[in-house]
């Protein structure tokens, strides 16, 4: 068996432990292939929050997920999260960086991926996963990037494991994956 790509590799890290009747956030909707991932694993009384700061991001999610009535699509940053969101949620998944073939000046930001990052870890069940693709290919990204890297390195691993999942021999800044696991309560500081 070969090893997974990122973007499966994603997927399978947030598949592998869902439910049907789990609650999960898309923390970066997009083009809506992830929020359409999670509302398929989302069955029953499952519940999908997808965020974006763009309306060109929800229009386009929207259309790729047509049908799927388990979505609450959300026009605010996923900084906002514990605003909407008060379920405990089993999975989170974010694509930092620009909207694919959108506007690439509007970019996720350490800040607000951060502020996000601690209010879902909050909001995660004991064994629930975050999953970050980080795309660090342009200035911003790579920024954003070294920012995650360093505050993840804190966070307590009696609380959490931080695993990064990337192929170190492939050219161009080629994206990788960070994932939370939540081992128990407790704080981040």
């Amino acid at each position: 068996m070969m090893l997974e790509r990122i973007l499966p590799k994603s997927k399978s890290l947030i598949e592998s432990i869902s439910a049907p009747g789990d609650i999960f956030i898309d923390a970066t909707c997009g083009n809506g292939h992830d929020t359409k991932f999670l509302s398929e694993l989302a069955t029953d009384t499952g519940h999908v929050y997808s965020f974006d700061i763009q309306q060109a991001a929800i229009d386009s999610a929207r259309e790729n997920t047509d049908g799927q009535t388990n979505i609450t699509f959300i026009k605010d940053s996923h900084a906002n999260v514990q605003e909407y969101v008060s379920s405990a949620v089993t999975g989170a998944m974010f694509n930092l960086g620009y909207l694919p073939k959108g506007d690439k000046s509007i970019t996720t930001t350490p800040d607000s991926t951060l502020t996000a990052l601690h209010h879902i870890f909050e909001l995660l069940k004991i064994g629930g996963r975050i999953v970050i693709v980080v795309y660090h290919g342009h200035p911003e990204g790579k920024i954003e990037k070294d920012a995650l890297i360093e505050q993840l390195h804190l966070w307590p691993q009696n609380i959490c494991q931080v695993l990064e999942y990337r192929f170190i021999n492939q050219q161009n800044h080629a994206p990788f994956i960070i994932c939370i696991e939540k081992l128990k309560e407790g704080s981040l500081s």
